[in-house]
C-alpha cells in the first residue's frame, strides 16, 4: 500500500469517526431537546444528522471496497427512492392527524425507511468514488 493510499485510509477513518459522532449528538442531544417545542430547528437538525449519517455510510462504502469495475448506482437509486417515499410516508400520516405526538408507533417504519434509503446511497455513492479513484490511479 502506497503512502498516499495509507493517508487516504486514515483520512476516511477520521471522517466516519467524526461523522458517526456528530450524528449520534445531533439525533440523541439535539433534537430530543428542541423536538416538539422548535419544529424549524428539529427539521434542520434531523437534515444536518441525515446529511452525516449518509457520510458514514459513504466512508464505509469508501473503506470496505476494492473494486474491480464501476459498480452499478442501483443501490444509489432504490435508497433515494426508499428515503423520499418514506418522507412522503411520514408527511401524509402528519396530514392525516396522526402526528408524533398521538401515535408515534406509525412512524417506525417510514422512520427505518428514511435511514435504510440514506445508508444505501452513501454506500453505493462511496463503492462508485473508490473504483472511479481506483481507475484514475
Amino acid at each position: 500500500m502506497s503512502d498516499s493510499n495509507a493517508n487516504s485510509r486514515l483520512l476516511l477513518f477520521v471522517l466516519l469517526a467524526s461523522a458517526a459522532l456528530v450524528t449520534l449528538v445531533i439525533h440523541l442531544s439535539v433534537v430530543p431537546r428542541q423536538y416538539p417545542d422548535d419544529v424549524f430547528t428539529t427539521g434542520l437538525a434531523l437534515v444536518f444528522g441525515w446529511l452525516t449519517y449518509a457520510l458514514v455510510f459513504y466512508a464505509v462504502g469508501r473503506i470496505g471496497s476494492q473494486p474491480q469495475e464501476l459498480p452499478s448506482m442501483r443501490f444509489a437509486d432504490v435508497g433515494l427512492a426508499l428515503f423520499l417515499v418514506s418522507v412522503l410516508l411520514a408527511a401524509g400520516l402528519d396530514a392525516a392527524g396522526f402526528t408524533p405526538e398521538v401515535i408515534l408507533e406509525a412512524y417506525v417504519l417510514p422512520t427505518l425507511g428514511i435511514y435504510v434509503g440514506l445508508a444505501l446511497f452513501g454506500w453505493s455513492i462511496g463503492r462508485r468514488t473508490e473504483a472511479i479513484n481506483e481507475i484514475v490511479r
